[in-house]
């Protein structure tokens, strides 16, 4: 049994050749070693999972953490057909179609040889950019519009977004919030609270770029790019989005600045067009010209700076004016403004005589200067309330629409919408605000249910009772800013004063 066979074993034995070269050989030598563990496996998965496909990015990143200014000049190869797929399920299925009207669904009928034809035709340079669709959705000033881009552009881009993404998040700055993977904007809303209160800020410097998406510079964009992009066929693809134009109302028009808000690209965009206009500026202002306190959390075009000296904060404010005209933008004459703010300034203000502190608006709060129960400072944060009676007038008018639909089912939507809206603002010191949504909820369901029928007779005690059954009561959801920013940032002490012109909501430096 010694000599049977081992799985290993080769099926051939190499033979010591003759002297002459002829005949048999004369003895056998060291036998040829056979394979030796698993085969070499692919980087990805069959199924479609975010990890298994970055996998193969890594070296990438982590040559773009070790080496700042590299650039990168082959980057395309990693757009794959196992990339494109996990981008394509990564697609949001009911989202509406581009251009070219193809859903999801459709798309997947047949879809490996779909991936397969865009895979070649975006590396032999066949690939041709659609038009986005123009739609408009209501804003509080107005409305906004959005660039719905067609199936396969949305399937390309998300691809590259994966590729850029471990590029640059290694280059992005700790204050850096917008659409970012692993931050969302209760990390920045932690962040600004942290900053705050626990260190010396007396001015916030409340800024927003007005227009920032419809003002881009793609000149700009793509130098921006080749600072880390060396890669001709990526750049020239990320060409071809910008240079698409839009169609609206069947008339096409071509974009010669900005970037479809909406598209899968745009946010990462986005971010690297402020990282190096803004970011990376600010960080060099604060290091170099503040003798105070400096703290910045930007979330996409929103910015917030907090300063301990009002010089410094106005001085902040005219070099950013300057520095956003060099790159094609401009600060809202309206929403940009600089006021007092911190645990100082109902102190400073009322041996002044001029009131109580202004407030700012930030992610969908109101941020207040208060007191707690024991007469410490204490930062509140409201829902602002022009967003809760939009969010309230558009519910409103939804259930008319659902006006002759069977309670159960009105009483479960609402719930859905309730639970919706108290995941996000249920955040400590609102609590007012939660239970006046749901109340006016309840308000609006009896009118609704009272229109039914003339002979309706519904009363407020019989709504308590729905009230009671279907939607969720206000509840905060969110622990303390405090807290969650420093479970997230050990090395933050709750209690550490943070010396001038050091902190950095975020983690860097």
């Amino acid at each position: 049994m010694m000599n049977e066979p081992e799985k290993s074993d080769s099926a051939e034995v190499a033979k010591k050749p003759t002297n002459g070269g002829e005949g048999p050989p004369l003895e056998s030598v060291e036998r040829r070693a056979g394979a030796e563990g698993n085969t070499e496996e692919t980087c990805t998965r069959r199924t479609p999972s975010r990890e298994s496909v970055i996998s193969g990015l890594e070296r990438v990143r982590e040559r773009a953490r070790l080496e700042k200014k590299e650039r990168f000049t082959a980057l395309l190869h990693h757009v794959n057909v196992d990339l494109l797929r996990a981008a394509f399920s990564w697609l949001k299925r009911d989202a509406a179609p581009g251009v070219d009207g193809m859903t999801w669904q459709e798309y997947e009928t047949n879809l490996e040889a779909r991936l397969v034809d865009l895979h070649a035709r975006v590396h032999r340079g066949a690939y041709r950019a659609q038009p986005s669709r123009r739609k408009f959705i209501p804003k509080g000033d107005g409305h906004r519009p959005l660039g719905v881009a067609a199936l396969e552009d949305k399937i390309v881009q998300r691809a590259v977004v994966e590729v850029l993404t471990v590029i640059y998040e290694e280059d992005f700055l700790g204050f850096s919030y917008g659409f970012r993977p692993g931050r969302g904007q209760h990390d920045a809303l932690d962040a600004l609270a942290f900053g705050i209160t626990r260190t010396k800020v007396n001015y916030i410097v409340d800024c927003d770029v007005r227009s920032f998406f419809d003002s881009v510079s793609h000149e700009w964009l793509v130098r921006f790019l080749e600072h880390r992009i060396g890669d001709p066929r990526l750049i020239r693809l990320i060409r071809k989005w910008l240079k698409a134009g839009v169609v609206e109302e069947g008339e096409w028009s071509a974009t010669e600045i900005g970037t479809p808000q909406g598209s899968v690209i745009s946010p990462l965009l986005a971010n690297v067009y402020l990282h190096y206009s803004f970011d990376l500026w600010a960080e060099q202002w604060r290091q170099r010209q503040a003798q105070g306190s400096v703290m910045y959390v930007r979330f996409a075009d929103d910015i917030v700076a907090g300063f301990e000296y009002e010089d410094e904060a106005r001085r902040f404010l005219g070099d950013l004016r300057e520095r956003m005209e060099k790159f094609a933008l401009s600060l809202h004459p309206e929403k940009t403004r600089l006021i007092e703010f911190g645990s100082n300034a109902e102190e400073t203000r009322s041996t002044r005589g001029v009131g109580k502190p202004e407030t700012f608006n930030f992610l969908g709060f109101t941020h207040i200067c208060s007191r707690s129960r024991r007469g410490f400072f204490q930062l509140k944060r409201t829902t602002r309330r022009d967003r809760m009676r939009a969010k309230l007038k558009a519910l409103k008018e939804e259930l008319r629409r659902r006006m002759h639909e069977p309670i159960p089912e009105q009483g479960r939507w609402l719930a859905h919408v309730v639970r919706g809206y108290f995941a996000y603002h249920a955040v400590p010191t609102n609590f007012r605000r939660l239970s006046a949504f749901r109340y006016h909820i309840g308000g609006y369901w009896l009118r609704t249910l009272r229109a039914r029928s003339q002979k309706d007779r519904a009363t407020w005690v019989q709504l308590r009772r729905l009230v009671t059954d279907f939607l969720p009561p206000p509840r905060i959801q969110h622990p303390w800013p405090e807290t969650r920013f420093v479970v997230k940032h050990p090395r933050w002490k709750p209690s550490a004063r943070i010396g001038p012109a050091r902190f950095c909501p975020g983690g860097a430096q």
